[in-house]
């Protein structure tokens, strides 16, 4: 299926007035002209935000509908997919910074977001969250603040990302403990004493668990550098909206690598996980076994999203180091250097208050 240019997500949106570029304005749903300060609003969707049908993607990528062919570069450093804009001028991988190729572009078909979490802060809030991090950091080199960390390297990237939806039913039997102790004496001579024993009564058990599994969130890209950190990696996804493009201008946009199937495999895993809790928890008593489980998922819906996160880098005596900043929640995880001399300084003076107080304990 061949996109119509009203569909074409890497349309360029020029300002009504001048004609520059309109960039998605973080937090709200406009667009601005960063010349003017045009703004246009992001028409809303006619629909919210569709839940598709699992089954038949699987099978044949639901005949190509709700999906689009967009242009793609990739990173032959650190293996990202990223879609090309024309605001994305930089050519440098989001990831690790390498120079990518224009002339590498290529065309490709993806999945179309169902959803989008905008952006709710821009590029220079992300950077001054970097730097109170770095203010704060303890065992950090005294210069470190001082080093060239330039805020144009902190780009905004929307990952993409699988969310399944399930009703769960599983079968199981297993057995219920429920403790209880035993008073018993141990030691002999000055050693002898009583102990209290815990033991445990096992109490067959049998039912059934069902409910609804609701956006199981499953990354659908993969990179061999520059992970996003789980510490950084949780959304609020009441605050999805409809996918628009207008939602991505001035942002780069990675195309998922890790494909539906495998995603869906993810998932369920994630759901015998989740049953196993259900299970434990209607068993009951104080610890719980399982002997078997039977678990079914009907009615599996799926949607590709995409999440915002700030990811950059910076160099401190030769060294590149990574930091991530969540777009909607601003939690920043990230790597740092160590002070070896203030490390080394702080065992000296706790070496010398150990040989203190054990010089007083002797003296008395």
């Amino acid at each position: 299926m061949h996109p119509t240019p009203e569909q074409t997500s890497e349309l360029k949106k020029s300002c009504v007035n001048c004609g520059a570029e309109l960039l998605y304005a973080p937090g709200t749903k406009e667009m601005q002209c960063g010349y003017c300060s045009y703004k246009q609003d992001i028409p809303p969707a006619i629909d919210g935000f569709e839940e598709l049908e699992l089954k038949p993607y699987l099978e044949q990528l639901g005949g190509q509908s709700h999906s689009e062919q967009i242009t793609m570069l990739h990173c032959k450093n650190c293996g990202a997919n990223q879609h090309v804009e024309e605001n994305y001028k930089s050519l440098h991988c989001v990831y690790c910074s390498m120079p990518l190729i224009i002339e590498d572009a290529y065309k490709d078909d993806w999945i179309l977001p169902g959803a989008v979490l905008p952006f709710q802060f821009d590029q220079k809030k992300a950077h001054a969250i970097f730097k109170k991090w770095v203010s704060g950091l303890w065992w950090a080199p005294n210069n470190l603040q001082k080093a060239a960390i330039d805020p144009q390297h902190t780009k905004g990237l929307y990952s993409p990302f699988w969310t399944f939806d399930a009703q769960l039913k599983s079968n199981y039997t297993g057995q219920r403990g429920e403790y209880y102790y035993v008073t018993k004496t141990v030691g002999s001579g000055k050693n002898k004493r009583t102990v209290q024993e815990r033991r445990t009564r096992w109490y067959a058990a049998s039912g059934t668990v069902n409910g609804f599994v609701d956006d199981t969130l499953i990354k659908a890209s993969k990179q061999k550098k520059a992970v996003i950190p789980t510490a950084v990696a949780n959304w609020n996804l009441k605050q999805l909206e409809t996918f628009q493009t207008g939602f991505l201008a001035g942002f780069v946009t990675e195309k998922y690598t890790i494909p539906l199937l495998d995603g869906h495999l993810s998932a369920k895993d994630e759901a015998n996980n989740i049953a196993r809790r259900w299970i434990h928890t209607d068993i009951g008593g104080d610890t719980q076994r399982i002997d078997r489980m039977d678990m079914t998922l009907t009615e599996e819906t799926f949607k590709h999203v995409l999440l915002p996160i700030f990811i950059s880098a910076y160099r401190f005596n030769g060294k590149r180091y990574n930091f991530f900043v969540n777009g909607q929640t601003g939690a920043i995880s990230g790597e740092r250097p160590y002070s070896f001399w203030k490390i080394f300084l702080f065992i000296l003076m706790c070496l010398a208050i150990i040989a203190i107080i054990v010089i007083l304990a002797n003296y008395q």
